[in-house]
């Protein structure tokens, strides 16, 4: 009978040992059952994702991609220059004044400049992009700490006090990981020792001191955000790629299947993401690339993605698509963002949804893919890859089939978000209504929210993120008035903007879904601390008659006499075109909004919205809607119609 090393008496003994298990939190211990799976299932030596470079057949092929022609001249570039300066003076910006872009802009060119150097070697296969390619993983060495300055607030990691793992250090551990696997002996012995030397360090170490200990403190490993997803993906694909033992390989992907239950208890049941689609595509993008990545580590012995609840999820941001290519950018999504093709195309093949147009789509954008070696390894070369079909074999679709429509409406209950469509897509009314809660991953103060979408506009919209800060993720949060209810189209009640958390919640009240016309009546008195308030009842009526309309009527009641007043938020341009009645956005995809109350007149409140953007654009305007005098009982109405 073969005996055990000392690191697996080890392993069993901080599994099964109260003592020495985690009790911080609730993080579950490592199965000694399943840590005795992977043994069995996984390869005696590390393996990463894609080819390494004496795969010389599968680089020729990229080579030959229009999309890789320019690698090497950009390589040639960059080789010739040194790489841009990260200074601790630049690290500690963001402790002095808040800003975490400069810092992340640089660091993120450093990235960019090694992904190049070795994509070239691996394609030339001469040697002369080693030095640089060393030069540049020696550089990435050297750094006090892979933590982004945003996630190290106590510079604990930059003074080298603690070594905690955050979205960025388990990125680089996993590309540093798959360089290594690719170059292999390209590299030399002093290089490749050095990077194991610093996973090690920066991140097998702490990682397994947690698990054991609770020690480093970090909150993403009880997180059910994007957090758990992505520094699991980098630490467990890191390891699968680099650790030489067998049985520590064999824990890491124990733990990951432990670990990554509490991210899949982040969706509600219907699939919703609420931390929105680009959330979705990163927290669940690295959700299905660890999937992938230990279903061929383990010979297709564990496949994550059979798991029934992963059907909703996957479908999820698809169905949030308002209008060809138009999707709301709910919670801290930035605007225009879309389903990442890939990964939707991943799942569709997977999990045979259908979603033919997305598998095209994500085909031919996972050809092009350049700044991530692992996502490449995964989806941008052929063998064990969903993607493309098995060689000597050809996939086509029809042009009826790659343009299927969807369906007039999509309807998340256990999130209370409805889609609503028009029956002609290219010219008439689409909208997104929100109803969910305050206390949401990455919320908003939205209860009760709404896109309204025209062709590829959205006239009437949700804002989206902002340029974080340091201010973004702390108690000081709300006071942007994009993230709370001022910068949604919302009641403000008494004087007051909604609370924040769960219990700030919209309930559904009715539902009534005809070809014809959508309603959707929701409870938005739970939202609203104002003791007087006795009623807030928000009414969506879609219809989807002539070119489209949507009616929005809040009635409101007080116990006494109380300020009230609603919003239409806007990028613009708007105008009044009449007492009651305003015209927003440009045509041909503009909007006309037609005002009517009860129970007292109203004036135009028109406020503009400031923030730092992600991309230079118009400032947003709150159009409130504002009653001119206190009301004990009244009704406001916005019927919005195409403006042509």
């Amino acid at each position: 009978m073969k005996q055990p090393t000392l690191w697996g008496m080890l392993l069993i003994l901080f599994s099964i040992a109260p003592s020495f298990a985690r009790t911080a939190g609730d993080e579950p211990p490592v199965d000694p059952g399943r840590i005795e799976f992977f043994k069995r299932c996984l390869p005696e030596k590390p393996q990463g994702v894609g080819p390494a470079i004496a795969d010389r057949r599968a680089w020729e092929e990229i080579g030959k991609r229009p999309e890789f022609a320019n690698v090497v001249k950009k390589a040639e570039d960059a080789a010739k220059k040194p790489l841009p300066e990260l200074t601790d003076d630049l690290y500690l910006e963001f402790s002095r004044t808040g800003n975490r872009t400069h810092y992340q802009k640089a660091v993120g060119k450093w990235y960019d400049i090694l992904d190049t150097l070795i994509y070239a070697e691996c394609l030339e296969n001469r040697g002369r992009f080693l030095p640089a390619i060393e030069r540049t993983i020696k550089a990435f060495c050297d750094m006090k700490t892979w933590v982004l300055p945003a996630h190290d607030g106590g510079l604990k990691n930059f003074r080298g006090e603690s070594r905690v793992i955050d979205l960025r250090s388990a990125h680089v551990s996993w590309e540093l990981a798959t360089a290594a696997y690719w170059l292999g002996e390209k590299l030399s012995p002093p290089v490749r020792r050095r990077i194991a030397e610093e996973l090690r360090r920066r991140t097998f170490q702490p990682w397994e001191s947690y698990l054991h200990t609770g020690k480093p403190e970090m909150n993403w490993p009880r997180s059910k955000g994007n957090w758990n997803a992505v520094c699991l993906a980098g630490v467990t694909g890191a390891a699968l790629a680099n650790v030489e033992s067998l049985e520590r390989r064999a824990f890491f992907a124990a733990a990951a299947e432990k670990g990554i239950q509490k991210y899949l208890d982040g969706f509600s049941p219907d699939g919703y993401c609420s931390e929105g689609i680009g959330y979705w595509n990163y927290g669940f993008g690295h959700y299905v690339m660890l999937a992938e990545t230990l279903r061929r580590a383990t010979g297709n012995k564990l496949d994550w993605l059979k798991n029934p609840r992963l059907k909703p999820i996957a479908l999820a941001p698809v169905n949030l698509n308002i209008l060809p290519g138009v999707y709301p950018a709910f919670a801290d999504c930035r605007l225009g963002t879309k389903p990442d093709a890939v990964t939707v195309a991943c799942l569709s093949r997977r999990l045979n949804l259908g979603l033919y147009g997305w598998e095209a789509r994500g085909a031919e954008e996972a050809l092009a893919l350049h700044g991530n070696l692992t996502k490449f390894g995964l989806f941008g070369v052929a063998g064990d890859n969903p993607l493309f079909p098995a060689e000597g074999t050809e996939q086509s679709f029809s042009q009826e089939s790659l343009s299927k429509p969807l369906p007039l409406r999509s309807w998340f209950p256990d999130a209370g978000v409805l889609i609503c469509r028009p029956g002609d897509p290219q010219n008439g009314l689409g909208a997104a209504l929100k109803g969910g809660h305050n206390g949401e991953f990455h919320n908003h103060n939205d209860v009760g929210s709404f896109v309204v979408a025209l062709r590829k506009s959205t006239p009437l919209l949700d804002l989206g993120s902002v340029v974080y800060d340091r201010n973004t993720f702390g108690k000081h949060r709300y006071e942007n008035n994009v993230m709370n209810s001022f910068g949604h189209s919302v009641p403000r009640v008494a004087g007051k903007l909604q609370s924040t958390g769960s219990a700030a919640r919209a309930k559904v009240l009715k539902t009534e879904f005809t070809d014809a016309q959508d309603t959707l009546v929701l409870d938005l008195r739970p939202a609203y601390d104002v003791a007087e308030l006795k009623k807030l009842k928000r009414t969506f009526v879609f219809s989807r008659r002539d070119g489209g309309k949507m009616t929005v009527t809040d009635e409101v009641a007080f116990d006494a006499p109380r300020a009230f007043d609603t919003a239409l938020v806007s990028f613009g341009p708007w105008k009044k075109i009449g007492d009651d009645e305003l015209l927003l956005g440009e045509k041909p995809d503009a909007v006309r909004v037609k005002i009517r109350t009860e129970g007292g007149e109203f004036r135009l409140n028109p406020q503009e919205i400031h923030a730092e953007w992600h991309k230079k654009t118009r400032t947003p305007v709150r159009l409130g809607i504002q009653l001119k005098q206190p009301v004990t009982r009244a009704k406001v109405t916005a019927v919005i119609t195409p403006a042509e």
